[in-house]
């Protein structure tokens, strides 16, 4: 582990607190997994105003508290803010997935359905052309033909040469409405 830099503009972008007096709060990372020491920052939090609590927001997040956030919620996003950074917060896997659900929400997708997440372990088997084709679910990802693949939608692209939806290839995903009707009409 790396010393804290004492350079402000170094620390500008490595998400350390800046130490200029006058500042509010003591924004450090709690070395390992220092409860009292986040559970004594959070008591710190209940004892500040609102425009402390949106200078701490402000510190942490670069930017404003979004509008009309009451003094409880920003208390409880910023506790909840502290208790990550000492647990270390959610893993690469899971940060990349949320994502891509708030990206599927946001588009209103008909075929969004969080549901659909194959679990590690799972093994996915396509018929394509006479042959079937299998992927395995890992943990980081997908493998397919002894190679490490972070999407499912690559793998069909690979399979089938042209652009798919790698759940909807693999069958994890229904068509839309206007898809459905128009098969049925042929």
């Amino acid at each position: 582990m790396t010393p804290p830099t004492q350079n402000a503009s170094a620390r500008q972008y490595s998400g350390e607190p800046s130490p200029v007096p006058g500042r509010v709060g003591n924004w450090r990372r709690p070395s390992g997994a220092d409860a009292a020491e986040v559970e004594r920052q959070i008591a710190e939090l209940l004892d500040r105003s609102a425009q402390e609590l949106r200078l701490v927001w402000r510190q942490l997040h670069r930017t404003g508290p979004p509008q009309g956030l009451s003094r409880d919620l920003l208390i409880r996003a910023l506790a909840q803010q502290l208790q990550e950074r000492a647990a270390g917060g959610p893993g690469r896997a899971l940060r990349r997935r949320l994502q891509t659900l708030a990206g599927e929400f946001e588009k209103r997708s008909a075929a969004f359905d969080p549901s659909v997440v194959p679990k590690t372990g799972t093994t996915l088997v396509r018929q394509w052309r006479g042959h079937a084709h299998t992927v395995f679910v890992r943990k980081d990802g997908f493998e397919y033909e002894g190679q490490h693949y972070r999407s499912l939608t690559v793998i069909a692209e690979r399979i089938t040469g042209a652009h798919w939806s790698g759940p909807r290839f693999f069958g994890l995903t229904k068509r839309t409405g206007a898809s459905v009707g128009a098969e049925a009409r042929q």
